[in-house]
């Protein structure tokens, strides 16, 4: 049976989403849920707290309102007590950062039809926030949406047996802690720009692994990976780079690992059609309009780029229709390393 057609409802609504993200997306980036907390606050004063108009402060409340995001009663607005946890700092559910980096992204989204034509991703302004604010929005993000899966698909993978990870482009930790909350007595190196390695410090400080794992700041486009680890993680990060880009760092990890050590790398993998899954699909177009040359890869390309850099065995160990499948290899003992 063929798959059922969009209709012109459906058309219509589609090209309509932005709306509901945008009213959304500029609550976060002032931080109205934040500033009312457990309290409530007219548009008056709301305003006043921004330093913003009060018109439009009251007709952005009034949307956030009908969006069920907001209670509005005798003309003063407060955050449903059940939605608090979700929409405000500082608790450990909060889906603020992942909301400003989507906000951060949708500026380059709204620029499809000019990249499309000029075939390289628009100028990109910072957000209301700042350039500071937009990048540890996006570290905090990449926690913000793996933390509540992490230990699962970790389980779902094995978990590996190893004895020393090496979490390449690990940001704030999140990856590094499931795999040792699932592997007793093993210790790791958690890799990164130097912003996300400070985010990773503070997240794990508090932690019972703080004392078995290593934390490097440093460029893995210019720099050397830590070596003596027998498996490497490599989250959401080949989809940020080309072909070329991606075969250069696997080889890098190639020379870290130890003989007979283990990469997994977790991403979208594409059906060859390329049309699915469509979140696949859709997730090239981020990467076409934020990136140079990023995109989504199918296993085989995926395979043939880990084999080119020295890796051997490549499997797709988790299947899935999002972010979170799985492709491992493996580099052998007497595996010559890959040099592209």
């Amino acid at each position: 049976m063929s798959e059922k057609r969009p209709d012109r409802e459906k058309i219509m609504e589609m090209s309509g989403g932005f709306m509901s993200a945008c009213v959304v997306g500029a609550a976060v980036e002032l931080d109205l849920f934040t500033i009312l907390g457990d309290g409530a606050l007219s548009a008056e004063s709301m305003a006043e707290r921004l330093k913003a108009d009060r018109r439009a402060t009251g007709v952005l409340l009034d949307a956030v309102a009908s969006l069920g995001l907001l209670e509005k009663r005798g003309g003063l607005y407060s955050v449903p007590p059940d939605l608090r946890p979700l929409l405000t700092e500082g608790s450990p559910e909060t889906l603020l950062p992942g909301i400003r980096h989507r906000m951060n992204i949708l500026r380059a989204w709204s620029q499809l039809a000019w990249v499309t034509k000029a075939g390289i991703p628009p100028p990109r302004p910072a957000s209301i926030r700042g350039p500071a604010a937009d990048r540890a929005a996006f570290v905090a993000a990449m926690h913000s949406y793996s933390g509540p899966l992490a230990d699962d698909l970790v389980a779902r993978l094995g978990p590996p047996k190893f004895d020393h990870l090496l979490d390449v482009g690990g940001a704030s930790g999140t990856w590094t802690l499931a795999f040792l909350r699932a592997v007793p007595g093993a210790k790791a190196t958690v890799f990164d720009l130097p912003d996300a390695i400070a985010q990773a410090r503070e997240r794990i400080a508090g932690t019972e692994f703080a004392d078995r794992i290593e934390l490097v700041g440093g460029d893995f486009y210019r720099d050397d990976l830590p070596g003596g680890a027998d498996f490497a993680w490599l989250s959401a990060i080949v989809h940020q780079h080309s072909r070329a880009q991606n075969r250069r760092l696997f080889a890098k990890v190639h020379a870290a690992l130890e003989p007979g050590g283990r990469i997994a790398v977790r991403d979208v993998v594409m059906e060859p059609c390329r049309t699915r899954p469509t979140m696949g699909a859709l997730f090239a177009i981020n990467m076409l309009v934020n990136t140079e040359s990023g995109g989504t890869f199918t296993f085989d390309e995926l395979a043939e780029d880990l084999r080119t850099a020295g890796f051997e065995n490549p499997v797709l160990a988790v299947p899935s229709s999002d972010m979170n499948s799985i492709v491992t290899a493996i580099k052998c003992p007497a595996t010559a390393q890959g040099v592209v």
